[in-house]
């Protein structure tokens, strides 16, 4: 009796044991919401393995393309002016015709180009022909939303897409000092890093689209902070202080700032060589304008700084650096910091 009850007991407890057995819910919810990923590993980054494309080779681009070659890796180059790429030419660099040319040369390509459009005409083209397993990197300040695209194309055709746009001018291309800011798969960034070693310091900020999210707000920070400067050197010329004198003593505390370091003395010296032209910076900050708007939140002084750039821009003042936004602040008030010039003179004495 005592045997039958212990049977019956032990064959109920396991019928109940595996109706209400089932796969862990962590396991389970993974294998349903995380497929295996599509995206291909990365292969190791080096002179001898990789061979790198670049296309447009301005004023960032040239000095970036040049820490390059001086490191020993093969590159190809595009640009739609063919003058500016001449340099890196000589250097050692493959001019190729067209940027699907570049492509089909490269394991590794990189494009830094001026707007949205361009971005779009010439990732497509590079994805057309670039290798299974090659990666695609887009250093333009872009919109994150066609960043988002151009993951999504590329993952499609078994390559890999970054979006790194930079922060820190010509002087920070040239001495390999920029701030890149990386969005992607981060198995993909890292593998980057012997190349973006050769340009500056990477700050991975996450999925794809979050590098561009990142450089809006540097901008965002850029052009409120130019504005300050600025307003702040035309008030000191009105209380009759010594300029440079002035432009020292700030910088030293905490009214000091990249764009003081960067720009106070060029605009002294009333140069306004594009570092970063004032054509982009409105692109930019047009963009900004409408992730806003997106976003539903309102930064009023990113609308003042994108509007004085605009006025620069109806002045026929593009291609001007972003210095140059002195320029409208000083018709703004009928002065000019140019101690050659007589504008202004009267009402500032």
């Amino acid at each position: 009796m005592r045997w039958s009850y212990l049977l019956n007991s032990f064959s109920l407890l396991h019928k109940h044991t595996l109706l209400n057995t089932t796969t862990p819910p962590s396991t389970f919810s993974l294998l349903q919401t995380h497929p295996m990923s599509t995206q291909p590993k990365p292969e190791p980054v080096s002179p001898s393995t990789t061979k790198v494309g670049w296309i447009g080779t301005g004023v960032m681009g040239r000095s970036m393309c040049a820490h390059i070659l001086k490191a020993g890796y093969k590159l190809t180059v595009f640009n739609r002016t063919i003058s500016k790429a001449q340099p890196l030419q000589d250097q050692g660099a493959h001019l190729a015709t067209s940027p699907a040319e570049v492509a089909a040369q490269s394991d590794v390509v990189f494009t830094i180009v001026g707007f949205p459009s361009d971005v779009k005409s010439v990732t497509s083209d590079v994805l057309s022909l670039l290798r299974p397993g090659g990666v695609l990197v887009d250093m333009t300040t872009s919109d994150p939303t066609l960043a988002v695209e151009i993951s999504s194309s590329a993952i499609a055709k078994s390559c890999s897409s970054v979006d790194a746009p930079v922060s820190g001018g010509d002087r920070g291309a040239r001495a390999g000092t920029l701030s890149i800011f990386a969005g992607g798969d981060p198995e993909i960034v890292d593998s980057l890093s012997p190349l973006f070693s050769l340009m500056g310091s990477t700050y991975y900020m996450g999925g794809p689209g979050k590098g561009q999210s990142a450089k809006l707000a540097n901008q965002i920070t850029i052009a409120s902070t130019m504005v300050g400067l600025i307003e702040g050197m035309i008030y000191a010329h009105k209380a009759k202080l010594d300029l440079p004198l002035f432009l020292e003593a700030i910088s030293k505390g905490a009214a000091g700032s990249k764009s003081l370091e960067l720009y106070g003395g060029r605009i002294l010296k009333r140069d306004f060589e594009a570092g970063f032209y004032v054509d982009h910076f409105v692109k930019d900050l047009g963009i900004c304008v409408k992730e806003c708007e997106k976003m539903g939140i309102s930064l009023p002084g990113l609308g003042l700084a994108h509007q004085l750039y605009l006025s620069l821009k109806a002045h026929g003042e593009g291609g001007l650096g972003t210095q140059a936004l002195v320029l409208a602040l000083e018709r703004l008030n009928n002065v000019s910091l140019d101690s050659s010039s007589g504008l202004g003179s009267g009402s500032s004495n």
